[in-house]
């Protein structure tokens, strides 16, 4: 996991919080090639098996967001003003 202070350093919240970013990361990277992997199968069988392992690090990724949703209060404001709002895109945030 990239470190950008000492990590003795850290409080154990500020490494739990970053454990929990870099592994929200790395789900979303999962999603991404499973996507391209499932696009260019032929197969669909292979493809079936392809995209239920996407789904599940779509899960995956939900468990991780709403972990850090619970413990960085200010994400949390954000995510409840931004997050299934029916306002253009470009009215949302500052």
């Amino acid at each position: 996991m990239p470190m950008y202070e000492s990590g003795e350093d850290l409080s154990g919240k500020i490494r739990d919080l970053s454990r929990a970013r870099q592994s929200l990361i790395e789900e979303m990277q999962a999603i991404m090639f499973y996507d391209e992997r499932a696009d260019v199968t032929k197969d669909p069988e292979l493809k079936a098996v392809i995209e239920h392992n996407r789904d599940d690090e779509k899960e995956h990724f939900s468990l991780l967001l709403e972990y850090l949703r619970r413990n960085d209060p200010q994400l949390d404001r954000e995510l409840k003003e931004i997050l299934f709002s029916n306002k253009p895109l470009k009215e949302l945030g500052d």
